[in-house]
């Protein structure tokens, strides 16, 4: 890699280190000291604070090609939201995930009403450039509406029993939310989620469903196009 497009350029510590850490952070329950303490283990001295830095510049640049890369999503979409509490007030996570459990995305707003679920649907269909033949929603009457306007001729099945893989990827994010001792603002849920979910969701390989050499087998595609993503063998 050249050294202009190096992303680790003027770092102390070098890419292995760094990549490694925002992995840890976002593949795991961990806490800036927790990732510290592991670092140290493996002879690493580095402060949480540097950590801390890492965390959003990295991430979010490992997220945004790791999703240039993924393959086609499929073409029915869950769609859920859940409350998030920040700074007292309450705000929503709206997260659409397809059938193979890919998050599609997610969006941070203050309200749960038609038109929030317009926008949402609306940076879901930027995003992907495609429509699906069906959207799976509970009963929020915010999505049948939204739905109306902006997927009018695609199918909407509305069963809060049919839409539980969209609730079960909620899961992870409500382990960081109480790590992390909820979130600062609305932008930093936004900031971090966005990243947190792309990473994460990565390496979730549904193991349930495969052969052991079947996982370890994907488990190894996933290792190698995170080493590429993150450029570790370039910039070293």
């Amino acid at each position: 890699m050249a050294t202009a497009s190096n992303p680790y350029r003027g770092f102390r510590y070098p890419a292995e280190v760094i990549q490694h850490a925002v992995w840890l952070y976002h593949c795991f329950s961990l806490s800036l000291r927790d990732v510290e303490t592991i670092l140290a283990a493996r002879g690493v001295v580095v402060s949480y604070k540097s950590i801390r830095e890492w965390g959003p510049r990295f991430g979010r640049q490992f997220a945004n090609t790791l999703k240039r890369r993924r393959p086609q999503p499929g073409d029915k979409w869950h769609l859920d939201e859940v409350f998030l509490r920040i700074r007292g007030k309450t705000h929503y996570l709206w997260r659409a995930v397809d059938q193979n459990g890919h998050v599609l995305e997610i969006l941070v707003q203050s309200r749960r009403n038609a038109k929030a679920a317009k926008r949402f649907l609306c940076k879901l269909l930027r995003g992907l450039q495609y429509a699906p033949w069906v959207i799976v929603t509970d009963k929020l009457r915010s999505y049948a509406a939204a739905k109306r306007k902006v997927l009018p001729h695609v199918k909407h099945r509305r069963s809060k029993y049919l839409n539980n893989r969209a609730e079960v990827s909620h899961q992870p994010t409500r382990r960081r939310e109480r790590q992390m001792q909820r979130f600062k603002s609305a932008r930093h849920a936004q900031q971090f989620l966005s990243a947190h979910a792309r990473i994460h969701n990565h390496f979730q390989l549904r193991r349930h469903r495969l052969a052991a050499d079947q996982h370890r087998t994907a488990r190894d595609a996933a290792f190698r196009t995170w080493r590429e993503v993150t450029a570790v063998a370039d910039a070293a």
